[in-house]
């Protein structure tokens, strides 16, 4: 294969995997979304172009601070964060530039976050699991709201779903964005990997946020792609969770591997396990039984797409149909991609209404804030 044939498979196989509706639908400006596939399209490398743009963004926002416009500052920050965010994706552990573009973007996103009222808290919880490393949001002017623990899969971690966070602060519930044991932050400075028993891990986050007095003691759980897995084991398992969304999950995180083997590269380092066939066997082990899923009880609201190849909708189809919850709700788009990008607006709202309705208006019913 020739230097330009290599570039444009890498360039269509960066697309493919972060889409316009992937990168807009989680919080890159639109612009900067067109740009960065125009610019691989060109041949420049996906994570130098990726840098360049956020570089750009976090000019606009020193400029915009000099001026006074601390709002402005906080959006090009943001997009800043999420033009980082975006280079790494396709990076290795093995190479330092992965972490280095990796701090660049949590220093982004936590500029923006300090421009936030009150401001965004970083937060490293140690759990039986291993490290947990998050952001807690909370709401202005709600006194102790309930909380939402936000959480990705194998390569979406916890700033790209901070668009879905907006969605319930606006609703006076709180969000904390978590990397837990295999992903993002927790794995990268962290060495936390993903082992059987994550569950602890959750059960640990809930505790520690029911024992901070600014919070409620009612905690939900949303999980997005292989995070939907991890959400209804988490919820399944007794771990303190008063209700639980499923966004784009399955029952078996290791179906992917079936239609797109090469996934297996992301599944290594989520394990830590370096040889191919071992990291698949380990995957397969992590499944839910539907004796399992009787165990799942709080109120349930489950999200797909119907074309979605990453994890199908039958999968997902039957953690809801195992799920004993009696208050229990599926949603599914004819038209949605894999975690419903292509719905961006539509999905939030349901999702952040649905949290509200089972955890802070239930609060004002029963005579809370």
């Amino acid at each position: 294969m020739t230097d330009t044939q290599e570039w444009r498979a890498a360039a269509k196989a960066h697309k493919r995997a972060m889409p316009m509706q992937r990168l807009v639908g989680n919080g890159m400006d639109p612009a900067d979304a067109h740009e960065l596939h125009r610019l691989a399209d060109g041949g420049r490398p996906w994570d130098e172009a990726a840098e360049e743009l956020g570089e750009r963004n976090l000019a606009r926002a020193s400029a915009a601070l000099a001026a006074g416009h601390t709002a402005t500052a906080h959006g090009w920050y943001l997009f800043a964060s999420a033009c980082f965010r975006a280079g790494q994706v396709p990076l290795a552990d093995a190479e330092p530039r992965k972490r280095e573009l990796y701090r660049r973007l949590i220093g982004a996103f936590g500029a923006a976050g300090a421009l936030t009222e009150p401001a965004a808290e970083h937060l490293d919880l140690d759990t039986p699991a291993g490290i947990v490393s998050g952001w807690l949001l909370r709401p202005a002017g709600v006194t102790r709201p309930p909380v939402v623990v936000i959480v990705g899969g194998f390569d979406g971690w916890r700033e790209e779903h901070h668009a879905g966070a907006t969605y319930l602060l606006e609703r006076g519930v709180a969000a904390f964005l978590a990397d837990v044991p295999g992903q993002g932050e927790s794995r990268l400075f962290h060495g936390s990997h993903m082992t059987l028993g994550v569950e602890k891990a959750f059960g640990a986050v809930a505790t520690a946020l029911r024992a901070d007095g600014r919070l409620d003691d009612r905690v939900g759980i949303w999980g997005n792609s292989m995070g939907g897995y991890l959400a209804a084991l988490a919820a399944s398992a007794g771990q303190g969770y008063a209700a639980c969304c499923i966004n784009g999950g399955t029952v078996r995180p290791a179906e992917i591997l079936d239609r797109y083997p090469r996934f297996i590269a992301k599944v290594r380092p989520l394990l830590g396990i370096d040889d191919p066939g071992e990291a698949r066997a380990a995957m397969e082990r992590y499944r839910l039984t539907p004796e399992r899923l009787a165990r799942l009880r709080v109120p349930l609201l489950v999200l797909h797409g119907s074309p979605d190849r990453v994890f199908l909708a039958g999968n997902a189809r039957a953690l809801y149909d195992s799920a004993a919850s009696p208050d229990k709700r599926w949603a599914e788009w004819p038209d949605g991609d894999h975690c419903l990008c292509n719905h961006s607006h539509e999905k939030h709202v349901l999702v952040a209404d649905w949290f509200a309705d089972r955890l802070r208006d239930s609060l004002a019913r029963e005579g809370g804030q």
